[in-house]
């Protein structure tokens, strides 16, 4: 077979072999979300209130199934770490609170205690974000640039904007709010905790995050694009300013020049 010569460019890739590579990342993306689903439903949900109902059914104390399930979720975050390879504090905040949970229901024999524990860092995270706002940086703004990776393109990008006034506005205001929803949060589990059966307060201490969350992340959704509308109107108005200023400008310096020209012309005559 005769060598193919060389042309000194890259053969471009077949359209079909983009078609490819795009579907890839979508199934990719897809699947991914469907692992985070389904570890959600098995540790955080399904499975510590069927682990609790299970225990029960078999005779455990209230106290010792409560504590077993929450096995559960520790090795769902502990799971996280190992994918991840890496500690974050969110992961460590969650084991610190379901293991208090568990030594203090055990040593008082109270399933209040344990179920407490979702309430406690919740409300630690809700701390959390108003000392952030002391900070250089708030918390949710690190959260954020934590998520998209700091040596990543955009990350590098997302950090340049913090040179702005109106970003840094808008994280200390995303900060404010979602200290504000978790500590509601907290306060209402603990409400829930207090006044209903062991098996309700589970079960609403399992879904209620997930519900507080949605509604966060749909406002903040809905607040950053407020944010970016206004900042666009900003930015129109800051072009239509620049171009008044020079269109002044270059009128006055028509009119200087025309004063220049009839100044000539009076002393020519």
């Amino acid at each position: 077979m005769a060598p193919i010569p060389a042309t000194g460019k890259e053969r471009p890739y077949p359209q079909s072999f983009h078609r490819s590579e795009r579907t890839y990342k979508v199934c990719a993306v897809g699947t991914a979300r469907l692992r985070s689903v389904v570890m959600i439903a098995v540790f955080d949900v399904g499975g510590p209130l069927i682990a609790y109902n299970q225990l029960r059914s078999a005779g455990l104390s209230t106290v010792t199934a409560l504590v077993l399930s929450g096995v559960l979720p520790a090795v769902g975050v502990t799971i996280n770490i190992i994918q991840h390879r890496r500690v974050d504090a969110l992961g460590i905040l969650v084991l610190t609170g379901i293991a208090l949970g568990a030594v203090l229901g055990l040593a008082g024999h109270n399933a209040k205690l344990v179920l407490d524990e979702g309430s406690v860092t919740t409300a630690a995270f809700g701390l959390l974000c108003f000392a952030s706002l002391a900070a250089a940086k708030p918390l949710m703004y690190r959260l954020a640039l934590e998520f998209i990776g700091p040596d990543s393109p955009q990350g590098r990008e997302f950090a340049d904007f913090w040179q702005y006034e109106a970003f840094r506005h808008t994280f200390r205001v995303l900060t404010v709010v979602w200290g504000v929803g978790y500590l509601t949060e907290a306060v209402a589990r603990v409400i829930i905790v207090q006044n209903t059966s062991a098996g309700t307060a589970l079960a609403v201490s399992k879904v209620m995050p997930f519900a507080v969350a949605g509604v966060l992340m749909a406002w903040t959704f809905g607040y950053g694009q407020h944010r970016k509308r206004v900042g666009e109107r900003l930015a129109a108005a800051a072009e239509a300013a620049e171009a008044a200023e020079a269109a002044a400008a270059a009128a006055a310096a028509a009119a200087a020049a025309h004063a220049d020209s009839a100044d000539v012309a009076d002393v020519d005559n």
